[in-house]
Formats: C-alpha cells, structure tokens, sequence
C-alpha cells in the first residue's frame, strides 16, 4: 500500500491526538508509528530528501521560530548563544570526528562529514520539544536560539570540508568563504524581510500581509541560496525584522494575529511530514555494516556535544551570562538532532567513500535522538521548571 501525502497527515493528526492523552511527545510518536507502517510494508511515495526539506519544508519552520524571536529577548542571551552556535559547533564536530576516526575504521573524510552534519542541534527536533515544554522565557529562547544559529555553522563547515579535504582552498580562503556565507545571508535576510514590510504597510489586508510573509519566508531562503550564502540565517534574519518590525505598524494587529495562526499551522504540517518521513525512511538505510559504526557514531556525537556545551560554559560560569548547571543539562541531553543532519548527508555525492555506510549511521543517530533523547528528556525539563523563575 503506498500512503498519499493527504494519508500522511490524517495520520500525523491522529498521532497528535494520542500523544496528547497519553504524555508521548508528538515527534517520538510519529517516528515510531513511521517505522511500524514501513515495517508492515506500507510505503509512500515522498521520501526525505535534501531538497525537500531545504526547498519546502525547513524555510517556514525557522521562520516561524524567527518570527518569534525578538531582539530584546535575544540580546540578553546573545553570547552564549554566539559562543555555542560557533566555537561550540566546531568543538563538537572535531571531537566527534575525531573519536569516530579512532575507532570507526571509517575513512577521515566520512569521520568528518558525519561529526559536521551530527554537531548542530536540529531547530526542527528542538522548536518541536519546546513548543510541548514550556520552559522559563529565557531558558526557552536559549535553546531555540542556539538550535537556529548554529545549523548556520554546520551548514558552512559542510560546504567548506571538501574543499579543504582536496587542497583546494587555504586559510584565508576558508575565513573569507565563511565570512560571505554569514554576512551575505544576513544582509539577504533582512532586505527581504524590509521589503516585505514596505509592500505588506502600504494595506490593511491581512491576507495580503500573510502572503508577503510566506513570500519573505522563501524567497529570502532560495536568493541566499542562489548567492552561495546561507539560506538558514537569511530566513532567520527575515523572520527576526519581521517580527521585530510589528511594534512600530508595519502590519496591522488582524494580520499579525493570524499570521502568527497561518504560521502555527505551517508548522505543524511541516513536522509532520519530517517526522512520519523520517520513521518511513528508516528502513531504505538498514544497512548491515552500519551498525558498529552507528553505535560508535553516537557516542561520538554525545561526547562531542557535551565537551561543545560544558566546555564553553565553563568560562561564563562568574559572568552574567553564566549558564545554570541544570540549564547546561538540558542544552547537552536536550540538544536533539534531525531533518537537518539528513539532509546534509543525503546530499553526498554517489562517489563519496562509504556514502550508504555514512548515511546509515547519521540516520540511525538522529533516530536516537528523536527516540531516546526526546523521551528521557523530561525529567531535566521538570527539573528546570522548579529551579527557575519563569
């Protein structure tokens, strides 16, 4: 039986309303019950692919974050957002990259690429789990920030490797690839995001105005993409002038309310294609091989990210940006991982060394993670919401 994309949602609704009675997150239920209809041999004809979820499925899930996020509650957070987003993400990919070439027996370009695409939290995994949580306002932005700014990294650490594994680029090069990557993405984002304000304030049609943020939302994605900047933080960028430019009129009360309504919705469909997709998928990278590499791979990807986290915690431990313990927990545990990491790695070239072995692992890592992470959770989550101040 293969399942439409109509089905798919009938189904993501119904998991939605048992998640809901019997305490599952949404997100682990529609992996699990993914993985249990592929396994009866009910299939699909939608499978994940990178540009399925670049193209249509991760542009509205960040801008809807983004357009949440606003700059008087990221400016408080905003170096140890920095510092894990950045220096964190490297921490975490050369650890895990490292240990994985120890004991993996993987060739160091597969070491690298799976400790790159598993070292960035995925904002699709996280803002899924928060949106359930109900955490402390600034513990909340903390780990919705740092999930949405480092995939910025990763995605530039992705596209930079191959090119430093041939020689083909130096040092300087390496800073100046990055540096466009970053600012041209940014400077994309934001003038689309005041273009699309300019036109939405000149009505007071909400329609009109939700249609301009859906055209903001991805066309910021898809011209960053086409400059070779990055398309993540040019449709965080957008999102964020957006939604920090509706204090000052430019767009109506109506249109902001139920922007923030066609957005919610947006969401949800997009989740659920992601996750149900994911369990689906998890059948087609059964790979033999893979499986000492899968369990070497998530080991190296939690000892990664907990030296990214504590590590880089450590120093702002007397500073009024100090991160608390219970908080350092929750960004280490809670940090999941998902579409993102598939996305990145199932866009290998068919000549990468390893590649079925490589995407087998990093699938099963971020099943893992869903799973395991995403139900034992909890307990930090509780823990944070009596220690801290809401």
């Amino acid at each position: 039986m293969v399942l439409s994309k109509l089905a798919l949602l009938l189904i993501s609704c119904v998991v939605a309303i048992m998640a809901r009675r019997t305490k599952l997150p949404y997100t682990v239920g529609l992996v699990i019950v993914g993985y249990f209809l592929a396994y009866g041999g009910i299939t699909t004809d939608t499978h994940l692919s990178y540009d399925l979820i670049f193209d249509m499925l991760l542009p509205p899930l960040i801008f809807e974050a983004a357009f949440h996020l606003k700059w008087r509650e990221l400016k408080p957070i905003l170096r140890p957002v920095t510092l894990l987003a950045t220096a964190g993400v490297l921490v975490s990919s050369a650890i895990a990259a490292g240990l994985l070439f120890l004991i993996s027996g993987l060739s160091l370009s597969a070491c690298l690429i799976i400790g790159i695409v598993l070292s960035a939290t995925d904002p699709v995994s996280v803002l899924a789990l928060l949106k359930e949580a109900k955490l402390p306002t600034r513990i909340h932005k903390l780990l919705e920030a740092e999930s949405l700014f480092n995939d910025g990294t990763a995605s530039i650490l992705f596209a930079i490797t191959p090119l430093v594994l041939v020689g083909a680029t130096s040092v300087s090069g390496i800073a100046t690839i990055s540096i466009v990557e970053v600012l041209g993405g940014i400077g994309i984002g934001a003038l689309v995001g005041f273009a699309a304000m300019l036109i939405a304030g000149r009505t007071n049609d909400h329609l009109v105005e939700i249609a301009m943020t859906v055209i903001a939302a991805f066309s910021s994605f898809f011209i960053a993409q086409n400059f070779h900047t990055s398309g993540i933080l040019s449709t965080l960028a957008a999102g964020m002038v957006i939604g920090n430019l509706d204090r000052f009129g430019a767009i109506t009360e109506k249109g902001l309310h139920e922007a923030h309504s066609f957005w919610e919705f947006a969401c949800f469909v997009a989740n659920s294609f992601i996750f149900i997709l994911i369990g689906l998928d998890l059948n087609l990278w059964e790979v033999s091989d893979a499986a000492f590499v899968t369990m070497c791979t998530i080991g190296s990807m939690l000892i990664g990210r907990a030296f990214a986290v504590y590590g880089w915690c450590l120093p702002m431990r007397r500073t009024k940006d100090a991160v608390p313990g219970i908080v350092q927990h929750l960004l280490f545990w809670g940090g999941l991982r998902g579409a993102l990491s598939i996305a990145l790695v199932l866009a290998l070239p068919a000549d990468f060394p390893d590649r079925e072995i490589v995407i087998a692992a990093v699938f099963n890592a971020v099943v893992f993670s869903i799973i395991v992470q995403g139900m034992t959770v909890s307990p930090l989550i509780s823990r944070v919401k009596k220690t801290l101040p809401v």
